[in-house]
């Protein structure tokens, strides 16, 4: 004998079409909806596929948890009807065949309901988060960089060394790229104010700048590290090889109709994610890195809190503040007893009176006396006023006096436009002076005029600021990107002296090259970054 309960479904539920699975989000009993849900999500996480009514009511926190089972079952027949949840008849408890005409069912998520679940935890992680600027992930891309560099070395990389690096990389770059977007966001909304009490912002506004101060300095160590080693895998096509075998390895786990064509896109996946770490490190074609876009956005944001602290303090101290005057005016009118008051207030706050005194003349007293004309009387029901068309035309019943003469700035124009001229020339020809075309003595470098010799100082001391005890050899990059200077010390003891116009510059003599970065492409792998390195 076969028995069919009348209220089971005896079929797939129909598919939900449209933004059904979110329809839970916009209904009077919300949070229960929201809870439920995450019952079911946490009973997937133990490997629980089905959930009874009154698994689900008592896997409910106790403020949102209903009094009776039948507010939560009829929760759940909701979520079915939206596709959340989908419903199968409960016959494991069925011990009569009059068990079969109850209502007893069992429910598990949909792949709608749980799409729509993620999606939400997604949305309320995104929302709470503020990131944080990684220096340690720096850290740990130089090291799989540097992994990389040795299995390039190799005839036939591994290709499972292979991939765990590169998979390593792209997860610590992603990390580092994600959190930082995060970070600015929230640190710019910190700056406006957002979101922040005034008190908290002063508690911890020194630790947030000694943060940034860190991490700056850290991304201009780092930065410029991570940049030459990219480029030195790109040198010559070797950070193929190794993307080829991390494609291949990871295609293997592709499915029988994804087969042909799946280490290809593999392949292409890993170049993008390639491509993406050198653009965020590496300034080219014209774009600037997003390593120097952010080092930008950190310090410009130390002297925007500090200016945050001024207006606060000022606040404090009790100057005047035009958002709270307009405050205060606000509740005044709000308090105000009448619109006679109010109208009498904003006269008062803003001077706006009527522009009838403007011919006001005995005569204009007279007729105003005899017959008066309310300040709210429209323009077009009042009588005419009588303008001069001198007043109207200049605003003015007597002339002022002679208009002041036009100043003629074509001469200063012209002179400016000579003297950056001849800047950018002089700075040209100090540029040229310096390059070394090649390796030499810094005793060598010959007299020097003082342009040439300023531009030397500035390079120097950049490269001298890199420098830390025991190291032989740094690189540095000028601020605007334009030269490059590298330093390595001589054991000979010798001294260097340098002949200027001014005087005699003396010092340690060292080996030294100056290379132009403006000839050619212009691409350097520092990316302006100084960088402290010892030479290997």
């Amino acid at each position: 004998m076969t028995v069919t309960a009348p209220n089971a479904s005896t079929g797939p539920l129909p598919e939900p079409s449209g933004f059904g699975p979110f329809a839970h989000l916009t209904v009077p009993n919300t949070p229960l909806y929201r809870h439920v849900m995450r019952a079911f999500l946490m009973a997937k996480e133990r490997f629980a596929v089905h959930l009874r009514p009154e698994d689900v009511h008592t896997a409910l926190p106790a403020d949102i948890r209903p009094a009776e089972l039948d507010a939560v079952a009829g929760a759940l027949d909701k979520l079915v009807g939206w596709g959340n949840l989908r419903a199968d008849p409960d016959t494991a408890r069925v011990t009569a065949v009059e068990d079969f005409y109850r209502k007893r069912f069992i429910y598990q998520l949909t792949r709608e309901g749980e799409a729509a679940e993620e999606a939400l935890s997604a949305y309320d992680e995104a929302l709470g988060r503020r990131g944080a600027l990684q220096a340690v992930a720096l850290h740990d891309i130089v090291t799989q960089l540097r992994a990389l560099l040795v299995l390039a070395a190799e005839e036939e990389p591994d290709p499972a060394k292979t991939h765990l690096a590169l998979d390593t990389l792209a997860s610590r770059f992603a990390a580092l790229a994600d959190n930082a977007r995060a970070f600015m966001g929230s640190l710019q909304r910190t700056i406006d104010l957002h979101d922040v009490e005034e008190e908290v912002f002063l508690a911890y506004k020194d630790r947030l700048i000694q943060y940034l101060e860190r991490f700056i300095q850290d991304l201009i160590t780092l930065g410029g590290r991570i940049a030459r080693l990219i480029l030195e895998l790109e040198e010559d096509g070797r950070v193929e090889p190794l993307l080829r075998a991390a494609a291949g390895r990871e295609a293997t786990d592709a499915s029988p109709e994804e087969a042909p064509d799946a280490e290809q896109e593999v392949y292409e996946r890993w170049a993008a994610r390639w491509s993406g770490l050198g653009a965020w490190f590496i300034s080219r074609d014209g774009r600037e890195s997003q390593a120097r876009l952010l080092r930008g956005r950190a310090l410009g944001a130390i002297p925007q809190l500090l200016a945050v602290v001024r207006a606060l303090n000022e606040r404090r101290a009790g100057r005047s503040d035009r958002s709270a005057d307009f405050r205060t005016l606000a509740c005044w009118f709000a308090e105000a007893p009448d619109d006679d008051s109010r109208h009498r207030l904003w006269r008062a706050a803003f001077g706006l009176y009527p522009a009838r005194h403007l011919t006001v003349d005995a005569d204009t007293l007279a007729a105003r006396a005899a017959r008066p004309v309310p300040a709210a009387t429209p323009w077009a029901d009042a009588d005419p006023l009588r303008i001069s068309p001198q007043l109207r035309r200049t605003g003015s019943y007597e002339r002022r006096g002679k208009p002041r003469k036009v100043e003629d700035r074509e001469e200063r124009r012209r002179l400016l436009a000579e003297t950056a001229v001849k800047q950018a020339a002089e700075t040209a020809a100090a540029r040229a002076r310096l390059v070394t075309h090649g390796v030499t003595r810094l005793s060598g470098l010959g007299e020097l005029d003082p342009a040439s010799f300023g531009l030397f100082l500035q390079l120097l001391g950049d490269a001298l600021a890199t420098w830390r005890p025991g190291m032989r050899h740094t690189t540095a990059t000028s601020n605007d990107g334009s030269m490059e200077i590298k330093l390595t010390a001589l054991a000979d003891g010798t001294t260097a002296e340098v002949r200027t116009p001014g005087g005699v510059f003396s010092g340690p003599d060292h080996l030294i090259e100056i290379v132009d970065l403006m000839e050619g492409d212009g691409l350097t792998g520092g990316d302006g970054l100084t960088d402290g390195e010892p030479g290997r």
